[in-house]
C-alpha cells in the first residue's frame, strides 16, 4: 500500500487528531507546519508529548498541527517571544481551542527524541469540534483542492513564474535544496498545488500570509499568493546580497589594514625599534605620575593603579581602550599637590596693583587683607570674591593682577548664557567624546592646584534641558564643600579650597540668592571725572602710543582735550569706551604723522638748498662792505683776507650741504643724512660766526659787527626750516578734538540753570553707572473735581506706582501748609520723565515727584543747583536707596552743589573718597518735610 492510500485510510478510520497548538517551540520558526517538508518542534507539554509517543507505539503517527491566533490585546508586529510562550503553555481546553485557526495541517510524526519531535505536514485539515481537553483532541475534516484544468494557460504560466523565481533563490541561498530533496523523497514530484505549498513555504514569510496560503483551495489562486510571497523573498536575497558584499569589503579592508599593522608591529618590535602600544602607554603614565607620588592622595593613586591594570587587559582595538586612555591621561596630568610659590610681600603687591590701576582702594585693600592674613598664617586658603560694577571698570583686569601679585597662575573662564550642567561638573565617561568640568581643564591648563579662577559675568547664567548650572556652581563655590568637589568624568574628589575664585557681574540682583550668599560682593561703582582723567594719562594714553608706535615727542593731547573727550564723549562709569576714542585719537595722528614725514622730507631738501644758495650770494658781497667801512689800503688788503679766509668757510658749508643733499640715489636724504647735514651746516655757520671776531682780536679788522648779525641771521633761518619741518608735534586741544573723534555724543544733562515751576532734578542708577534727570508737572486744565493725574516717559510699574504715592502724598502736605489751596482736587496734571525713548523704573524718584508737584501746586521754584533721591511712603517716610557713588558722581557731572539721601545712606556716603564728596552739600533726611524745608526755604518766592 502506498503511502497516499496509508493516509486515505486512517482519514476514513477516525477523524479524531491530537492538536498541537502552533507555536508551541523554543526556536524562531513562526509559520504553520501546513507545508510538506521537515519540521523539527520543542514540545513542552509533558502530556502532550506522552499521547504522541503513545499513539506512536500504536502506529498512529499522525498528527494535527494548528497555528495559534495572535493575542487580541497585544500587537503582533512587536517580538516577545518570553512571554509569548508563557502566555500559550498557559492556555489548556477551551481557551486554547479558542485560540486555533480553524485550518491546519495533517503532520506526520517522523522520529521522537526526548521532547523534540520532526513533523512531516501532508494534508489540509478543518476543524469541527473538540473532543477532550488535556490533551486537545479535535474532530477534524479533510479538506481537498477544488477541481481545476491542468491545461489551462494562465496556471501553467503563473507556475513557470513560481519556478523560475524558485530558482534564483536557490541559486542565492543554498539552505533550501535540502527542503526540496526531502519533499522529493518523501512526496514525490511536483504538482502545482504542491508547488504552491512548497514556494510559500520557503519564502519565510509572515504566518498569516502562509496561513492564507494554507486557507486557500482554489490552486489558481493559492499560486497568485505564493508567487508574491517569492517575489519578496527573491527582494529580500537581492537586499541580503548587496548587503552581504558591502559588509564583507569593508571587513576585507579592515582586516588587510589589521593585518598589515600588526606585522608592522611585530617587525619594528623584533628590531627594538617601538614597544608594545600597551606597555609604552603604562610607562607613560608611570612616568608622569612619578614626580606627584608623595603628592597624590591614596585613593586618586589607587584609582589610578586599577585602571592602569585594567587597561593590560584590554585590547587595543576596543573602544574600552580609548576610554581608559583617555581617563589615565586626564587623572596623571592633574598638579595632584602641586602648588606655586605665593608672595606675600604687601609693598610688591601694593606696588603691582598700584601700576595696573588708578583708584579701586576697597578692591586693593581686600587684596592686602588677604595676603596679611596668608602670611601670618604661612599659607593661604581660597576664597570667593564677587567684583560687581558697570561694564569697563576693571572688573577682569583686576583678576590679572590678583594673579600677579599673589604670584599665581591665572585661568579664566566666562558662564554668560551656560546652560549645561556638563561644562561645570563634566560628562560621564559613559557618554562618546566626554569631557572633564571647566575646572578640572583649568588645573590641567595651569599646571598648579592654586591658581586665581576668574569666572566672569556670572549674573548671566542660563538655564536649559541640560540642568541649571547655578545650582552646579553652589558646590564650586563653597568653601566647605570644594574640598571635595567631584567631576563626572573623574569621579574621585578634587581639593579647591586653595583655588581663589573672583567672580564678576554686573547686576548683583540677577545671581541667584543661594550663590549670592557664597560670595563676598565688592562693588566697582565707577569712576568720577578726576579719576578717568587719571588713568587716561597714566595708563591709556600710554598703552595706546606705545601700540600705535608714537613717540611721547611727536604728540600732545592736552589736559582740556582729555577733559572735553570724558565729559563730552565718554560719560558712562567705565572706561572702555574711553580706551577706544583714545586708540581713535592716535591712529589718526599715525596717519597724520606718516603723511607728514614724506611732506617733511621734500621741504627739507627744498630748504637747505634755498639756504646754500643764499650763503653763496652773501659771501660775495660781504668783503666789499668791510672794505668800504675800514680806511687805508692795508685795511682793505686785511678785509681781502677776512674775504678768502670767510669764503672758504662758506664753501665748506656748501659742498656739505651738497654731500648730504646729493648721498641718496633718489636726490633725497634719509633721516639720519639730514641731521648730519643739518649739524654740519649749523657747526660750519658758527664757525662762520667766530672768524671775524679772532680777526678783530688781532686788530686787522675793526668792521666785523656787520658781517656777524647778517650770519646770524642765515643760522637761525635754517635752524628754524629743521624744527618747523621735521619735528612737529601734533597737538590735539579741544579747537581739533572734533577733528580726530567727530561731533560730541553727550550734552550736558543739565537743561535749566534755574529750574522752573514744577520742574526738579533727580537723581538715578543705571547699568552704565549715574545719571540725572528732570521730573516735570504741568497743569492740564483745571475745574471743580477735575483732579486727575497723566503719566508719560515711558516709566515702569513701580514707577508709576510711585508717581501715585507721590500725588497722594503731595495733596496731603498741601493741605498741612496751605489748607487754603484746592490745587489737586481741582487740577488735572502731567507728569513726565525725560527722555521719552529710555525705559525707566524704580521707587527712588517719589520724593523728587512730590516736589515737583508742590512746586507747581505752590508756584514756588525749588532752591537752585539742587538733586534728591528717595523712595516716600503714604505717611512721608523716606526710604533707602542704592547707588549712591553713581548718583554722586552724575550730580558732580551736572554741576549740582546740594544733594538731598535719605538718612540710611550716610553710612555708603561715609565710606566714598574724599574727592568723590569734594564740594558737595549733602543733606539726610528721614521724612519728607525735611525735604519741604530745603527745597523751600524762606528765601524761595511765589511765582506772579
Amino acid at each position: 500500500m502506498s503511502e497516499s492510500d496509508d493516509l486515505d485510510a486512517f482519514a476514513a478510520d477516525d477523524s479524531r487528531l491530537l492538536s498541537s497548538a502552533w507555536p508551541r517551540k523554543e526556536f524562531s520558526w513562526q509559520n504553520p507546519v501546513v507545508f510538506i517538508i521537515n519540521l523539527l518542534i520543542c514540545f513542552l507539554d509533558s502530556k502532550l508529548l506522552e499521547a504522541l509517543v503513545e499513539n506512536r507505539k500504536r502506529s498512529v503517527a499522525y498528527v494535527g498541527a494548528f497555528l495559534l491566533k495572535d493575542d487580541p490585546e497585544t500587537d503582533p508586529s512587536i517580538v516577545s517571544g518570553s512571554d509569548s510562550a508563557k502566555s500559550i503553555n498557559d492556555l489548556k481546553g477551551k481557551d486554547l481551542f479558542k485560540r486555533l485557526h480553524e485550518v491546519g495541517t495533517l503532520a506526520q510524526i517522523t522520529s521522537i527524541q526526548g521532547d523534540q519531535v520532526v513533523l512531516v505536514g501532508h494534508r489540509r485539515l478543518r476543524i469541527t469540534e473538540m473532543v477532550d481537553e488535556d490533551p486537545l483532541t479535535v474532530k477534524v475534516d479533510h479538506l481537498k483542492e477544488k477541481p481545476y484544468n491542468k491545461d489551462d494557460d494562465v496556471i501553467k504560466a503563473t507556475s513557470f513564474e513560481v519556478i523560475a523565481t524558485l530558482r534564483d533563490i536557490l541559486k542565492t541561498n543554498s539552505l533550501w535544496k535540502d527542503h526540496v530533496q526531502t519533499y522529493t523523497q518523501h512526496i514525490g514530484d511536483f504538482n502545482y498545488p504542491r508547488l504552491a505549498d512548497f514556494g510559500a513555504a520557503i519564502s519565510g514569510a509572515n504566518k498569516l500570509l502562509c496561513q492564507q496560503v494554507l486557507e486557500e483551495l482554489d490552486v489558481y489562486e493559492r499560486l497568485k499568493l505564493t508567487l508574491e510571497l517569492v517575489k519578496k523573498e527573491m527582494e529580500i536575497s537581492k537586499i541580503q546580497e548587496s548587503i552581504a558584499k558591502a559588509i564583507e569589503e569593508k571587513i576585507s579592508g579592515d582586516q588587510r589594514r589589521y593585518l598589515l599593522n600588526e606585522q608592522l608591529k611585530a617587525i619594528k618590535k623584533e628590531l627594538g625599534l617601538e614597544t608594545d602600544d600597551k606597555s609604552a602607554l603604562t610607562a607613560k603614565f608611570r612616568e608622569r605620575l612619578e614626580p606627584k607620588n608623595k603628592q597624590c592622595p591614596p585613593h586618586v593613586l589607587q584609582v589610578i593603579e586599577e585602571e592602569l591594570n585594567k587597561l593590560q587587559l584590554l585590547e587595543a582595538s576596543s573602544s574600552e581602550f580609548n576610554v581608559t586612555r583617555n581617563y589615565l591621561d586626564w587623572l596623571t596630568a592633574l598638579p595632584w599637590g602641586n602648588y606655586s610659590d605665593e608672595n606675600f610681600d604687601i609693598q610688591h603687591a601694593q606696588k603691582i596693583l598700584d601700576e595696573d590701576h588708578y583708584g579701586l582702594s576697597d578692591v586693593k585693600e581686600r587684596i592686602l587683607e588677604f595676603i596679611a592674613v596668608g602670611k601670618l598664617r604661612g599659607t593661604s586658603q581660597g576664597k570667593i570674591i564677587c567684583l560687581s560694577g558697570p561694564p569697563g571698570v576693571g572688573k577682569t583686569s583686576v583678576g590679572h593682577s590678583m594673579a600677579r601679585a599673589l604670584n599665581r597662575r591665572f585661568y579664566r573662564f566666562s558662564v554668560g548664557g551656560l546652560a549645561d550642567v556638563a561644562e561645570i561638573k563634566g560628562h560621564r565617561r559613559t557618554y562618546v567624546g566626554a569631557m572633564p568640568g571647566k575646572m578640572v581643564q583649568c588645573l590641567k591648563n595651569v599646571g598648579t592646584a592654586n591658581p586665581l579662577v576668574l569666572i566672569d559675568e556670572i549674573d548671566k547664567l542660563g538655564k536649559g534641558h541640560a540642568g541649571d548650572p547655578a545650582s552646579a556652581l553652589l558646590e564650586l563655590l563653597d568653601p566647605e564643600q570644594n574640598a571635595n568637589f567631584l567631576d563626572h568624568f573623574l569621579d574621585v574628589p578634587i581639593d579647591l579650597s586653595k583655588v581663589l575664585f573672583v567672580c564678576t557681574a554686573n547686576v548683583v540682583e540677577m545671581i541667584p540668592n543661594p550663590l549670592l550668599d557664597r560670595m563676598e560682593v565688592i562693588a566697582l561703582a565707577g569712576y568720577i571725572t578726576d579719576e578717568k582723567m587719571h588713568i587716561a594719562r597714566d595708563y591709556l594714553e600710554k598703552t595706546t602710543r606705545e601700540a600705535c608706535g608714537i613717540k611721547s615727542e611727536q604728540v600732545e593731547v592736552t589736559d582740556a582735550a582729555l577733559l572735553a573727550l570724558i565729559e563730552n564723549y565718554c560719560r558712562e562709569a567705565g572706561v572702555r569706551n574711553l580706551q577706544k576714542q583714545i586708540e581713535k585719537i592716535y591712529r589718526k595722528i599715525a596717519l597724520q604723522l606718516v603723511r607728514q614725514g614724506v611732506t617733511n622730507e621734500q621741504s627739507l631738501k627744498v630748504s637747505l638748498q634755498q639756504g646754500a644758495k643764499q650763503l653763496r650770494e652773501k659771501s660775495t658781497e660781504e668783503p666789499t662792505q668791510i672794505a668800504d667801512d675800514g680806511p687805508g689800503g692795508k685795511k682793505l688788503e686785511d678785509g681781502n683776507s677776512h674775504e678768502r679766509a670767510t669764503t672758504t668757510t662758506l664753501t665748506e658749508s656748501e659742498q656739505a650741504i651738497e654731500v648730504s643733499l646729493h648721498e641718496q640715489p633718489n636726490g633725497t636724504a634719509t633721516e639720519e643724512s639730514e641731521a648730519t647735514s643739518h649739524e654740519h651746516l649749523v657747526e660750519q655757520l658758527e664757525a662762520d660766526k667766530v672768524q671775524p671776531t679772532l680777526l678783530s682780536s688781532d686788530g686787522i679788522a675793526t668792521t666785523d659787527q656787520p658781517v656777524d648779525s647778517k650770519v646770524n641771521i642765515k643760522t637761525s633761518d635754517v635752524k628754524d626750516v629743521k624744527v618747523d619741518n621735521v619735528i612737529e608735534k601734533v597737538i590735539v586741544d579741544v579747537s581739533n578734538l572734533a577733528d580726530f573723534v567727530g561731533k560730541p555724543v553727550f550734552h550736558a544733562e543739565r537743561i535749566y540753570d534755574q529750574t522752573p515751576v514744577g520742574v526738579v532734578m533727580g537723581l538715578a542708577w543705571t547699568a552704565m553707572g549715574g545719571s540725572t534727570l528732570y521730573v516735570e508737572t504741568a497743569l492740564v486744565e483745571q475745574g471743580e473735581g477735575k483732579g486727575a493725574l497723566l503719566l508719560t516717559g515711558q516709566l515702569g510699574d513701580v514707577m508709576k506706582e510711585s508717581a501715585q504715592i507721590a500725588h497722594t502724598v503731595a495733596r496731603a502736605i498741601l493741605l498741612q501748609k496751605e489748607p487754603d489751596n484746592p490745587f489737586f482736587a481741582d487740577s488735572k496734571l502731567h507728569l513726565h520723565v525725560p527722555a521719552g525713548a529710555t525705559p525707566k523704573d524704580g521707587p527712588s524718584a517719589g520724593c523728587t515727584m512730590i516736589t515737583s508737584m508742590l512746586s507747581l501746586a505752590m508756584k514756588k521754584h525749588v532752591k537752585k543747583e539742587l538733586a534728591m533721591t528717595g523712595e516716600v511712603t503714604l505717611t512721608g517716610r523716606i526710604l533707602p536707596i542704592g547707588g549712591v557713588k553713581e548718583k554722586i558722581i552724575a550730580a558732580r557731572r551736572s554741576e549740582v552743589k546740594t544733594i538731598i539721601f535719605p538718612s540710611a545712606n550716610r553710612r555708603d556716603f561715609d565710606e566714598l573718597a574724599a574727592n568723590v564728596k569734594e564740594g558737595l552739600e549733602v543733606h539726610f533726611v528721614d521724612d519728607y518735610n525735611q525735604i519741604f524745608e530745603l527745597a523751600f526755604g524762606s528765601n524761595s518766592k511765589p511765582q506772579i
